[in-house]
């Protein structure tokens, strides 16, 4: 059976400030449900471990969400999972085949300085495993290395929240940097289609997404390049 590590963050605040945060619902939902639905087995794990927080801006109100969201609200299992995670450096992650990280706003703030997440990625990659990331996901990926220590986004083909996106949701002051001009700082080949569109790319192993509307996207891109992996 395919087994997937899903790694989300533990930061409930926009730090220094006290702007609410978390993880942005549908980015974990949609991929969660797409790999169980596939008969995939799928372990929640987060930075800290205990409750991921949730954006609340990302929960609208019963009928008004993302598919996955209304079942995610409906899934008590799965909501219990949510409030209790393991923290990710407890699992040994050698017996699964990918690696997903979800965004939201929170990820900003514990992922790149996360040295144990940075070393997971690499830990993936450096295996042929896939990594994937959707969103501000990518956070996750800027602080690791290539194993001849360039950076682990360096002429890679790479998606992620865009800096237009950013500004337009008014919030380009509040993270600590913005995730496109990193991700070409740090030699990405950023990618993008226009603002809150769905687009996600594959570049080998490595599986991106732009914002929620892509979280499907990325899913099923991440679900292929496995596929490819048996074929």
């Amino acid at each position: 059976m395919t087994r997937i590590l899903m790694v989300a963050t533990s930061a409930d605040r926009m730090t220094p400030g006290t702007e609410p945060t978390g993880v942005w619902l549908e980015e974990l939902t949609t991929p969660y449900y797409a790999f169980r639905d596939a008969g995939a087995e799928v372990t929640l794990a987060s930075i800290r471990g205990g409750a991921i927080p949730v954006d609340q801006r990302s929960v609208n109100a019963d009928g008004e969400n993302d598919a996955s969201v209304e079942r995610y609200l409906k899934d008590e299992a799965l909501m219990a999972e949510v409030a209790s995670t393991p923290v990710f450096t407890s699992i040994d992650p050698a017996g699964y085949d990918a690696l997903f990280l979800p965004g939201g706003h929170g990820t900003m703030f514990d992922y790149p300085g996360s040295d144990e997440l940075a070393r997971l990625v690499e830990r993936f990659d450096r295996e042929g495993k896939i990594v994937a990331a959707v969103c501000h996901g990518p956070a996750g990926l800027v602080s690791a290395k290539k194993a001849d220590g360039t950076p682990f986004v360096a002429d890679r083909r790479v998606a992620g929240f865009t800096d237009s996106e950013e500004r337009a949701v008014g919030l380009d002051q509040a993270v600590p940097f913005l995730l496109e001009t990193r991700l070409k700082e740090l030699g990405g080949k950023h990618e993008g289609g226009p603002d809150f569109a769905p687009f996600a790319l594959r570049d080998g192993n490595l599986v991106t997404g732009q914002n929620p509307a892509s979280a499907t996207r990325t899913a099923e891109l991440v679900m292929e390049a496995l596929q490819d992996k048996v074929a």
